[in-house]
């Protein structure tokens, strides 16, 4: 089942032109259509599955951001990758976090919540997929909710909520922004980061870009497109930074995509250049992440 979005999430434009036809190279090998809203830019899936279907398309042992239990070479590879990033994150949040209450909306077997809960943070996890959030739970011993509505408390809650990799997947955009707004501490910091189409390898890749993941990614964001949705749900950005890594582990999956193999060597290629290129006006790096707190005032 597919609901078909009328006005656009950003500014509520109702005529929208046919950006990109981009086919499920990961599990299914459906074909969705992307749209850009002809008054802001903004670019959706429509139709797209509803909430209720999403899930299917999530269900593989492969999604290795929820797996935990394979040990193929490139889930090695992944591994290796994640557990820099981990500390890498870890750093960021703990450089600009004022208070202890650590909020990750998204955290899929809760690696980066149970580090952080090593080193002091007082962590809670929001994870709707089943799976992962049992073996956080479980296996890591993070309290982890399906989702924003089952956590407990109140308005002030937490010092930092971070999503990474996660606003492209929720349905309920808006909504979700506005209940964090409402439970992120006055002096908080929100960290969002999200794969960017205007980089050197979206635009190498085109169709075959893995930043475009439809239908899970339902939203494709820029630079600019985070600025705005910012502001209209009453926040500002602070910093943005650079996700390096992920110009080369995109590019390596979008080689795959584009000719069935691995190509190693020209996923470097391009993962570089793509970082080379990011400093070019109407680019940037292939995932930005937004450090954004509260407007005063």
């Amino acid at each position: 089942m597919t609901e078909t979005l009328t006005s656009c999430p950003l500014c509520g434009g109702k005529e929208f032109e046919q950006f990109l036809t981009v086919k499920d190279y990961f599990l299914t090998g459906e074909s969705f259509k992307i749209f850009r809203c002809i008054e802001c830019g903004f670019k959706f899936v429509n139709p797209r599955p509803t909430y209720d279907e999403i899930g299917k398309y999530y269900q593989s042992d492969a999604y290795i951001s929820h797996n935990s239990a394979g040990y193929s070479l490139f889930n090695w590879a992944y591994r290796v990758a994640r557990y820099f990033a981990i500390r890498k994150k870890y750093g960021l949040v703990r450089h600009f976090t004022k208070g202890e209450r650590l909020l990750d909306i998204g955290c899929g077997t809760g690696e980066l919540l149970k580090y952080c809960k090593r080193k002091g943070f007082v962590v809670q996890g929001v994870e709707p997929n089943e799976s992962p959030r049992k073996y956080a739970i479980e296996q890591n011993g993070i309290d982890v909710k399906s989702s924003l509505t089952e956590l407990s408390g109140g308005v002030d809650d937490f010092d930092c909520i971070m999503l990474w990799h996660v606003l492209e997947h929720i349905h309920s955009l808006n909504t979700t922004l506005d209940d964090i707004k409402r439970i992120l501490n006055k002096e908080g910091l929100l960290v969002i980061a999200v794969p960017n189409h205007e980089s050197f390898d979206a635009k190498f890749y085109n169709s075959f870009w893995a930043g475009y993941d439809v239908p899970r990614h339902l939203y494709h964001f820029t630079r600019d497109t985070i600025f705005r949705f910012a502001d209209k749900h009453g926040f500002v950005v602070q910093n943005v930074f650079p996700q390096k890594m992920d110009s080369y582990y995109v590019s390596f999956l979008s080689e795959k995509y584009k000719d069935g193999s691995s190509n190693f060597l020209s996923a470097v290629i391009n993962g570089w250049k793509s970082n080379h290129y990011a400093r070019r006006p109407g680019m940037g790096y292939s995932s930005l992440i937004f450090l954004l707190s509260h407007k005063k005032g």
